[in-house]
């Protein structure tokens, strides 16, 4: 695209919509000359300025919703990377030459997303169809019919805009629930590993896609540790039970089974038996301190780092199997071992630490990787901090994360 030769300003210029660009943090970028024309604004009096200071709601109208209605629908797509088409909104323009005086107006907005290299929203994309003009065209035509079909039209946006609002407030009330349930069920660790254990979850920010991550870490006999991280498909609170089923159920299996890939085996067999398992995805290591080797397996799940003390970074990819409950029958999961050093780090995340939206997720696992070399030396704790505040997006992430890292 970028060698197309297509000179894409003009074509942001020509298009015949009504498009303006704003970045997230609702301050005008740009907008196209028929955008100008619709608002009655020039682009000099729009770029760089705050949207609802150029275009704040009557103060003459006490139901004016407008800029309340489409400030709620820019933040919910920065929030969760997703389009959204609002209902028809009545939002009143203020003349520019004369102040104080206001335009009935009527809109049809779409708001967009568009993604940074990262995969985070960079800027929002505000499309606006005007309909004023068809609103009294059929008040002209159609007299008192055409104003009661108006006044039922926008009556009926504003029932679907607080039917809306009450859904996403019971969604809020909910995930705030399945995040104190998950925290209960997944404690900081204070000894386990010798102290040289450092643990993470960060929910994903303005959804309720939260839940589904978890880790769990098991001191076992003969000097080893047991870590693992996983993620269940769905969220919510039946992601934050179905999690807590999961992780109970591999807490026993590691104490008694010969390795991870047997502790997988029982675990699979289980996720058979518990609804919304399926698919879910676990990574497991055996740490044996006084052989000092690794041994791992994977179920379905991104693979472990190894960081060795020289600054290289090993993925641990050798032992990957299909998630729990993909396969119809039983088949025995591969396990694979590796030494390390002492000095060494392993560090176990759930994908959203690395993966992005339209991005190759090797180029999210060397992101990762160049943050472990640069910060080799860091202990457990500062190590966790500073990955997930180099790897996840500024503003929060659409995904929850867990990361779980052991100083070897």
């Amino acid at each position: 695209m970028r060698n197309s030769g297509i000179d894409y300003e003009q074509v942001f210029q020509a298009l015949p919509g009504s498009v303006a660009l704003l970045r997230p943090d609702l301050v005008y970028a740009d907008a196209n000359e028929a955008f100008c024309q619709m608002s009655g604004r020039t682009r000099e009096q729009l770029v760089g300025r705050f949207l609802f200071d150029v275009f704040p709601d009557n103060p003459n109208d006490d139901g004016a919703t407008g800029m309340r209605n489409l400030e709620l629908s820019l933040r919910r797509v920065v929030a969760t990377g997703e389009r959204d088409a609002m209902a028809l909104q009545r939002y009143d323009v203020e003349y520019p030459d004369r102040p104080g005086q206001w335009h009935e107006r009527y809109w049809s907005p779409v708001n967009a997303p568009v993604f940074g290299p990262d995969g985070s929203v960079v800027l929002l994309l505000h499309r606006v169809e005007e309909v004023t003009e068809l609103i009294r065209a059929k008040g002209d035509r159609d007299g008192d019919r055409a104003q009661v079909l108006e006044a039922e039209l926008y009556t009926r946006a504003r029932e679907l805009q607080e039917v809306n609002q009450r859904l996403r407030q019971a969604h809020a009330r909910e995930r705030e629930v399945a995040l104190t349930l998950q925290a209960a069920m997944l404690p900081v660790p204070e000894r386990v590993g010798g102290g040289r254990a450092a643990v993470r979850y960060r929910p994903a920010v303005g959804a309720l896609n939260v839940c589904g991550d978890w880790y769990d870490l098991a001191e076992l006999p003969g000097n080893r540790l047991a870590v693992a991280v996983g993620d269940v498909v769905g969220h919510g609170l039946h992601a934050a039970g179905v999690m807590g089923q999961l992780r109970s159920a591999l807490s026993a299996a590691v104490l008694v089974a010969d390795g991870p890939a047997a502790a997988l085996d029982a675990l699979g067999l289980y996720a058979r038996s518990v609804e919304g398992a399926e698919s879910t995805t676990v990574a497991l290591a055996v740490v044996d301190y006084d052989r000092h080797t690794l041994a791992y397996s994977s179920a379905g799940h991104l693979p472990p780092a190894l960081l060795h003390p020289d600054g290289t970074v090993e993925f641990l990819d050798l032992a990957t199997d299909p998630p729990l409950g993909a396969r119809p029958e039983h088949v025995a999961r591969p396990e694979a071992e590796t030494a390390f050093e002492d000095g060494a780090t392993l560090v176990l995340y759930t994908d959203g630490l690395v993966e992005r939206r339209r991005e190759d997720i090797d180029v999210g696992l060397d992101r990762l990787a160049d943050c472990l070399t640069r910060h080799v030396s860091a202990d457990a704790e500062r190590l966790a901090d500073t990955v997930l505040a180099e790897l996840i997006p500024r503003g929060g992430n659409s995904d929850d994360t867990a990361v779980v890292i052991i100083r070897l």
